[in-house]
């Protein structure tokens, strides 16, 4: 059962969202459910001061000085969220944010049920709740204090850490916690044996105009250790009597480990042993339905490997150089050129499965007067996160300890428990700072891996990755072919087929359900596969990162072919928006122009500046609009981006600081691998193992961007992705308009190197 105010929060009920204590230390704890990521049954600890590191769960400590600590459950993989979330507890509580202590928890399969990063949905799913959270922690200490003055509590109200009343009096949240905690605990033992329901009553949340935090630029909660170097990162992980793996995996994808001389490298300066490994992971993948999705983890499943261990990273990177290893190919090479022809060969001929069907796309293009056709490529994308790929682990008969940075912790804990045999229970680990994460740390190879060398080492081990092997161990974003098809019939666009073909893998749900369904009444989405040995994965704003820039340079194109402003057609479209009952469609054509009135207004667009040319792009993804005008300049035959304005309706702006540097560095992403991101494989081989082959943007080609928010009162969305796909698109565009080229496969770097 549960109540609601008059905004719908709702009251706590039984058993299912916040559970208090007693500090023995003095003080209050209450267990929170962060967006229903607390198991219900959670038994709360006596004295947090006093508990091991592991014990943690979600939880608010409130102590006698009034001090707050706020545990966070997820990942921090640089989207912010370890600053954010706890900033809306913070707000509803009404304390200063000075006053807050932020803390990660470490993963508990048992006590949580979601702790995870990706999709850019952490702010989404939790906004609610979190306010909830503060709502009730704040209720219950003014609960306590109305009691001690013997007044009404709605006869009091809070401000930064202190209540007061109406006759003038104050008391500090620190001054009746423990009074809080007596009262809490009253009533849910009252709950527990039910004696008593679910509070009658109002939780009274904020009303935004109040927000004193939410909408500030806050700092990044982790910026002083991070600038000052203090150990944060998996990288920085160490324990006593610790060694390190290098890994030498095969150099191509299909290519097998047949053996290995490893006598030079054994000899070499703190070498401890070199052994093979993969027969545990090889056992365990022979009982699994689902081999791709393991598969897709990376070369992980593919051959043995030669593990290296040794006292340092460099003595390890060093001796596995010397290793000889002999590879045998057990499948197919694939390189681009076959690839190309077996994404060419799903558009042309199938098999295709349809997501979306509205209305009878056939007949729309049998009636038509015109029919507009264009095809689109793009490249596999590495993920080249600055921390590269590395995790501790120590495997012992009892236990399983494992440290680093993944964006799937409970994933990643269950496949080493199934990998080495062992109860989930037995498997604790621990989330560090990642060192980018952009879909990467989404996959748990390298995990694995640590666990298995620890297994049969018999020792503490931390794998870690040179930039090389990152590149070139997988995952990557796949190569996709698209196919855009518009039937027009007396000027208007009357049908409209998109078709996918990709490399191991096809369009996540919501996409067929984007701009224009809805608008259009004969609407088709299909998308095609091919299984391919090369593992592939997410890759930021999987799939929108790509289909954004086919989508907008086509809808560009078939504006020109009808004659028409691309701003006039997207109005006019969005005018015949027949959507509204559809339950697969999330965005609304209001929000969309309303993005595209500000950046319109804000970049200037249709002022005309000698030399340089605009690109515009309207797009909805990761329920979050964004509208983006690129100004390109030429420079010695050659295209610079000057500058980027960006409109974004994410809802409520909950940190302006972390908003801003999500939608800066999502565009500058955006930018540089639309332009220069050139991947592919040559039998086999990743075509770029380091830097000096795979172009990433430079510093000096970064242009200014200007970022305006769409200001309303909407639940907030994230920014983690968003704004990376309307970039290149945008890019494209204004490339058109001044070269005369159309872009029809990225890299565009290589449409003026010709």
């Amino acid at each position: 059962m549960e109540n609601r105010t008059k905004e719908g929060a709702r009251m706590p009920g039984r058993r299912n969202f916040i559970r208090t204590t007693s500090l023995a230390g003095g003080g209050i704890l209450l267990g929170v459910n962060f967006f229903t990521a607390c198991g219900p049954d959670v038994k709360m600890p006596v004295d947090l001061d006093s508990l091991d590191y592991h014990d943690f769960n979600a939880y608010i400590k409130i102590a006698d000085n009034g001090r707050v600590t706020i545990f966070s459950p997820n990942p921090e993989i640089g989207q912010g969220v370890k600053t954010s979330m706890p900033m809306i507890i913070a707000e509803e509580l009404d304390v200063p944010w000075a006053h807050v202590r932020v803390v990660q928890a470490p993963l508990d399969t048992i006590k949580y049920t979601r702790q995870a990063a990706g999709g850019s949905q952490s702010i989404r799913l939790s906004w609610q709740a979190l306010r909830e959270t503060g709502a009730y922690a704040r209720q219950m200490l003014v609960t306590a204090a109305a009691r001690r003055w013997e007044v009404d509590p709605s006869d009091c109200n809070t401000s930064d850490g202190v209540i007061s009343n109406t006759k003038g009096q104050t008391l500090g949240y620190g001054e009746v916690v423990r009074e809080a905690a007596l009262l809490e605990a009253e009533r849910m033992k009252a709950m527990d044996e039910e004696t008593a329901d679910a509070p009658e009553g109002t939780l009274a949340l904020k009303d935004p105009k109040d927000f004193k935090i939410i909408g500030q630029p806050v700092p990044n909660v982790d910026n002083h250790k991070i600038v000052t170097g203090q150990p944060m990162y998996g990288m920085d992980y160490r324990t006593d009597g610790m060694v390190y793996a290098a890994v030498l995996r095969p150099p191509a994808f299909g290519q097998v480990l047949k053996d290995f001389d490893a006598s030079q490298a054994k000899g070499m300066p703190g070498v401890i042993d070199v052994i093979r490994i993969g027969a545990k992971l090889k056992a365990m993948m022979e009982g699994m339905v689902d081999r791709r999705r393991l598969e897709s983890l990376g070369m992980v499943g593919n051959s043995d490997k030669v593990v290296v261990i040794a006292r340092s990273t460099w003595e390890a990177f060093q001796a596995k150089a010397k290793v000889k290893a002999t590879w045998v190919q057990e499948s197919e090479y694939e390189d681009d050129a076959f690839h190309d022809k077996v994404l060419t060969g799903l558009l042309d001929n199938g098999p295709m499965e349809a997501q979306r069907t509205d209305g009878d796309i056939d007949r729309a293009f049998l009636e038509a007067d015109d029919i507009v056709e264009r095809a689109y490529s793009s490249p596999f994308l590495p993920h080249n996160c600055m921390e590269p790929m590395n995790f501790y682990a120590d495997v012992k008969e009892a236990s399983v300890h494992l440290v680093g940075p993944i964006q799937t912790p409970e994933w990643a804990s269950g496949l080493v428990a199934d990998l080495l045999g062992r109860e989930r229970e037995a498997v604790h680990l621990e989330m560090t700072r990642a060192g980018g994460g952009f879909g990467r740390r989404l996959f748990g190879n390298y995990v694995l891996e640590a666990a298995e060398i620890s297994d049969a080492v018999g020792l503490p081990v931390k794998m870690v990755c040179t930039r090389e092997d990152d590149m070139t161990m997988g995952t990557y974003r796949p190569a996709i072919h698209y196919c855009f098809r518009a039937a027009i019939k007396d000027g208007q666009i009357t049908g409209y087929h998109i078709r996918e073909a990709a490399i191991n893998g096809n369009m996540h749900h919501t996409i067929p359900h984007f701009f224009p369904a809805g608008v259009v009444d004969n609407y088709q989405v299909d998308t095609g596969n091919y299984q391919s040995n090369v593992s592939t994965g997410a890759w930021r704003a999987p799939h929108s990162n790509f289909l954004c820039f086919a989508d907008q340079n086509f809808f560009d194109e078939l504006a020109e072919r009808l004659d028409k402003d691309p701003i006039a057609l997207r109005r006019e479209m969005l005018a015949q928006f027949k959507g509204q009952d559809d339950e697969h469609i999330e965005y609304t054509p209001e929000r969309m122009l309303g993005v595209m009135d500000l950046v319109l207004e804000r970049s200037g667009y249709h002022r005309e500046e000698q030399g340089v040319h605009k690109g515009l792009v309207v797009y909805f993804c990761h329920n979050t609009y964004v509208a983006q005008v690129a100004e390109v300049v030429m420079e010695e035959g050659f295209p610079r981006v000057k500058k980027i304005t960006v409109a974004v309706d994410c809802g409520i702006v909950v940190n302006k600081m972390g908003a801003l540097n999500q939608i800066e560095g999502s565009i500058i992403d955006g930018i540089g691998h639309a332009m220069f991101g050139d991947f592919g494989f040559e039998k086999g081989v990743p075509s770029g193992a380091n830097f000096d082959r795979y172009r990433l943007i430079r510093a000096r080609e970064v242009p200014e961007i200007a970022t305006y928010f769409v200001e309303n009162e909407h639940a907030p969305t994230g920014l983690g992705e968003p704004a990376l796909p309307p970039a290149g698109a945008a890019v494209a565009i204004a490339l058109q308009r001044a070269t005369g080229k159309r872009m029809y496969s990225q890299p565009y770097v290589r449409y003026f190197l010709e």
